[in-house]
């Protein structure tokens, strides 16, 4: 077995970090907590199709939970595949809800594009990941053309433009995080920051509405009516030491543990997550739809619920390579390099 499928392989080390330990933890604390109130919650509910949708929550919560968590922890290869199955999911209905999905070149290139983006990354050959977006979007716009239909040209390259840079390189740099020793611990911390801000922005605004009288305030009120300047300002003041906290564990003993780069990925993290889910939100309510798809009953669709992680995964990603030499201890093409010896 070479160096670099031994390492996309390597299990070993998979609980030692304590950011690992921290996200499995409150995870499962989380659902334990569901599965035990749900009986008292849906007594003292007097809706009962409300009743029935918190149960259905904590119940998928118990599936996707450790179907995205146990990939990541256990191997390398396991996030990148993860993050590649949620890339193409989160594009299929995002395709199927624009109507992208009738523009079947397009779509297929798109896939192609993501297809191509993981292989980059699996095999840690930034050259050909920088290549591929480059020739992905300049192959979107050419080939746009071939159905010779004029009417109709700027949607299908624009949307298929969005797709693939939302998903393609937005939401794959999650997998490009395996690319580090530390993987598993950055991983987590940006899953479990992200997820958690839904539910804190969810709870300050329950909280203010219970405590302050009068009708709330929004800042989006057409583009998420349902979130009010509590939930906004809870979501952000709760989650952005949370997450300086998660990066701090991660980072000890290099510069990105120092408090400047810790606030500012706390803050990127904290505002990205709000972003992603305006963003979708603003698709959601330009096409006319409530979710994204219902693969995940209770929560929507997949893209409902790796909406916060959009704009976060890159970023953070970004910043942590700019800032902190992450990536830079794995060899480059860990697959393929043996092809550059070769006779």
């Amino acid at each position: 077995m070479s160096p670099g499928l031994q390492r996309l392989l390597d299990t070993s080390g998979a609980f030692a970090h304590p950011v690992t330990l921290i996200t499995v933890g409150v995870a499962s604390a989380g659902i334990l907590a569901g599965l035990v109130s749900v009986p008292f919650i849906s007594k003292g509910m007097k809706d009962p199709e409300t009743a029935r949708e918190v149960r259905t929550r904590t119940i998928t919560w118990v599936v996707i939970a450790p179907l995205v968590l146990g990939p990541v922890i256990a191997a390398p290869l396991g996030a990148l595949l993860i993050a590649a199955a949620l890339s193409l999911l989160c594009y299929r209905e995002f395709a199927r809800v624009t109507g992208l999905f009738r523009e079947r070149l397009v779509s297929a290139l798109v896939v192609l594009g993501i297809l191509a983006m993981t292989f980059s990354h699996i095999d840690h050959w930034k050259g050909l990941s920088v290549a591929i977006q480059a020739i992905t979007l300049s192959t979107l716009c050419v080939f746009s053309v071939f159905p010779d239909r004029p009417k109709g040209y700027i949607q299908r390259v624009a949307l298929g433009t969005a797709a693939f840079l939302l998903f393609g390189v937005g939401l794959l740099r999650l997998g490009a995080m395996a690319n580090d020793d530390r993987y598993r611990a950055l991983i987590c911390a940006v899953i479990l920051s992200t997820q958690l801000s839904d539910v804190f922005g969810f709870c300050a605004g329950k909280i203010a509405r219970k405590m302050i009288p009068g009708e709330p305030t929004r800042i989006f009120p057409t583009t998420s009516p349902g979130k009010t300047l509590a939930g906004h300002l809870g979501a952000l003041l709760l989650t952005a030491p949370l997450a300086a906290y998660l990066y701090w564990l991660t980072f000890r003993g290099s510069p990105l543990a120092h408090p400047a780069h810790l606030a500012v990925m706390a803050l990127l993290t904290a505002a990205g997550a709000q972003m992603g889910d305006l963003v979708m939100s603003s698709v959601k309510r330009d096409v006319g739809v409530k979710d994204m798809g219902a693969l995940l009953p209770g929560h929507g669709g997949v893209l409902d619920r790796c909406n916060s992680l959009l704009f976060v995964a890159p970023v953070i990603y970004h910043y942590a390579v700019f800032f902190g030499g992450y990536a830079t201890t794995t060899p480059v093409r860990v697959l393929t390099g043996s092809l550059l010896s070769a006779p």
